[in-house]
């Protein structure tokens, strides 16, 4: 299973368009948030299932939930922006309440740098931003890989 996962585009949807061209064939997108039209607009070019949440510029839409919890191929994935768990200050407190919820893949945005990292027994992914990168590496996404039982990320820049 491929799982495409992109956050803050912020309106740019020419970088949703480049992901997706990108990224190559994908079962499904995660859009951590930030802006919730654009995780529409994803859904509407491609014919894959988008899966998101809104984001802290998305306030108060109420029709998008902050945070879900999906099952795919075998794991337990929290979803969330990330701005609730104070995220810019780093993954801790946001992984934590990740395997407190049974999770073990958590997914992220809002501070617009790219992470990939193992803790405990949950691994986390930020996207990074396809718009504004924060981390001077470039906008960027990501794939999930998951095969049997291991779980591997592909980090893509524009």
């Amino acid at each position: 299973m491929r799982i495409g996962i992109m956050s803050d585009s912020h309106g740019n949807t020419m970088a949703v368009d480049q992901a997706i061209e990108k990224a190559g064939e994908v079962d499904l997108w995660l859009h951590a948030g930030d802006l919730i039209q654009d995780a529409e607009y994803l859904a509407m070019v491609t014919d894959k299932e988008v899966i998101n949440v809104a984001g802290n510029c998305d306030w108060p839409q109420g029709r998008v939930p902050d945070e879900r919890m999906i099952e795919l191929g075998g794991h337990k994935i929290f979803l969330s922006h990330g701005h609730n768990y104070g995220v810019k200050r780093g993954s801790e407190n946001f992984t934590r309440a990740a395997i407190a919820q049974g999770a073990d893949i958590a997914v992220y945005g809002h501070s617009h740098v790219a992470e990939i990292k193992e803790q405990d027994i949950c691994l986390t992914i930020n996207p990074g931003s396809i718009s504004y990168p924060r981390d001077g590496a470039g906008q960027s996404f990501m794939v999930l890989n998951i095969s049997q039982n291991k779980l591997d990320v592909e980090h893509f820049h524009l």
